[in-house]
Formats: structure tokens, C-alpha cells, sequence
């Protein structure tokens, strides 16, 4: 799901846990007009599993972690969605 909001940028999704009744949360927020170096944040699941980024980094990030799910195989069912707008 994607919403934007006071010129922020949500991305969200849920991946089901290994007991398959439950889920996880995975959010990133994209907000260009921070203050700070760090306009990209990773959330996943609850608690402190949280990151800021910077643009670097987050490229980074996505550049090793496509290559390394990659490397297991096809996507599975639930990651081929389609990311709509969503309220917040």
C-alpha cells in the first residue's frame, strides 16, 4: 500500500509469519523534506526494528537485498501485489 501524506510517501506491505497465522508489518517512508540526511525509514514488524537512511544507504540496501532474495528463488504469492494509495 502506498499513501502520501504532508508531502511524505508510505510504502507498505505485509509478509505472513513462518507460522502462517501471522503477519508482519513492512513500512518505508520516503520524506524529501526532512530537515536531517536521513529522508528514507524502515519499519519492520513492531518494536525497535527501525531504520533511518539516507538515499545511499538506501539504494545500498536495496541493491544487496534484491540480489539476495533473488538468489532463493521465485517470489513468492504474496509479494506479487500491486502497491496502491492508502490512507494513513
Amino acid at each position: 500500500m502506498t499513501a502520501q501524506t504532508d508531502g511524505r510517501t508510505f510504502y507498505r506491505l505485509r509478509a505472513p509469519g513462518t507460522d502462517g497465522a501471522t503477519s508482519t508489518a513492512v513500512s518505508v517512508r520516503v520524506d524529501p523534506a526532512r530537515p536531517d540526511a536521513y529522508p528514507v525509514y524502515l519499519a519492520v514488524g513492531g518494536g525497535r526494528r527501525r531504520m533511518y537512511l539516507t538515499p545511499d544507504e538506501a539504494w545500498a540496501l536495496w541493491r544487496c537485498l534484491s540480489e539476495a532474495v533473488a538468489s532463493l528463488g521465485e517470489p513468492p504469492d504474496h509479494i506479487r501485489t500491486r502497491v496502491a494509495p492508502a490512507r494513513r
